[in-house]
């Protein structure tokens, strides 16, 4: 039992590293090509220039890390799998 604990908390920490690496990178990318492109005079207007982004990093731009697909492309191509749990309490 406390082998599986260890190997859980292992994984645990992996992805979590994974995740904030992945974070890293795309606040840095976010930073670097939106926000210290432009002088927002108000916030209507940075939610405009902040969506045209946002699309465009997501709708247009492929990325190398899902096969350079964009994320859109790639969300089409694998929907997400229903969780187990999930499904189940959806039925009752």
């Amino acid at each position: 039992m406390a082998d599986a604990c260890r190997h859980s908390d292992r994984l645990h920490r992996t992805w979590q590293a994974l995740a904030e690496r992945t974070n890293e990178s795309f606040n840095g990318k976010f930073r670097d090509e939106c926000l210290n492109m432009e002088w927002f005079r108000n916030r209507a207007e940075a939610r405009v220039h902040i969506e045209h982004w946002r699309r465009e990093y997501n709708e247009v731009r492929p990325h190398s890390s899902i096969a350079y697909l964009t994320p859109a492309a790639y969300c089409r191509q694998n929907p997400p799998t229903p969780n187990k749990v999930t499904t189940e309490a959806a039925l009752h």
